[in-house]
């Protein structure tokens, strides 16, 4: 019984010290690259035309990267919502995961009228290595009819096969290079506006 508990603590122990090395590998990657961006401009120069931010939020942190492009673009904004509440806590890990392997993808409450638009942002969180569920509904009844389509993710570090997976999905487009945002703390606006800011210039 006692060599039992032994091993479980030691595993407690050893997952907790990889927990940490993780986070500060992340947290030491995130200050290397906002470095780049520190002090830099926040002005975007590049007229993209009349442009549209679609994006799907469920914690914050997309809705953060969303109104800094609409901000800076002069954009409008379109935020995704399912049609029924997703389940919350471990359900809802559940849940995304079933809908990944099944394709069967939540229903929305409205899709945005793309009409008249030059360029569609569209943003997401990064769930399970891909775009959360929302935004692949919305892709597979989007026709984008020859807009150009730039994406924009957030996530802990590690998007996986966001941009492979999103791509896929839409339909009639120009994709634009797309552009990547871990969570960080507010330290880090500044930092964040002059990448989203350099983004959009190099379109």
């Amino acid at each position: 019984m006692k060599y039992a508990l032994y091993v479980l603590i030691a595993a407690v122990v050893v997952a907790a010290a990889a927990g940490l090395r993780h986070l500060y590998r992340v947290s030491s990657a995130n200050k290397r690259e906002m470095a780049q961006y520190a002090g830099k401009s926040a002005e975007v120069k590049k007229d993209l035309g009349k442009v549209l931010v679609v994006y799907y939020s469920l914690t914050g942190h997309t809705k953060e990267i969303a109104d800094k492009i609409k901000t800076l673009t002069g954009a409008d904004a379109f935020r995704l919502e399912t049609a029924e509440p997703l389940p919350t806590g471990a359900k809802l890990h559940l849940a995304i995961k079933d809908q990944l392997k099944t394709k069967k993808y939540p229903d929305l409450k409205q899709m945005p009228d793309l009409t008249g638009y030059d360029v569609v942002f569209i943003g997401a969180p990064v769930w399970w290595y891909t775009a959360a569920t929302p935004v692949l509904s919305f892709l597979e009844k989007a026709d984008f009819q020859g807009k150009k389509v730039a994406f924009f993710s957030t996530q802990g570090s590690n998007r996986g096969a966001f941009l492979p997976d999103v791509a896929a999905l839409t339909k009639n487009a120009q994709i634009l290079p797309d552009a990547s945002f871990n969570n960080m703390g507010g330290e880090y606006d500044d930092a964040v506006a002059a990448k989203i800011a350099a983004w959009i210039n190099g379109l």
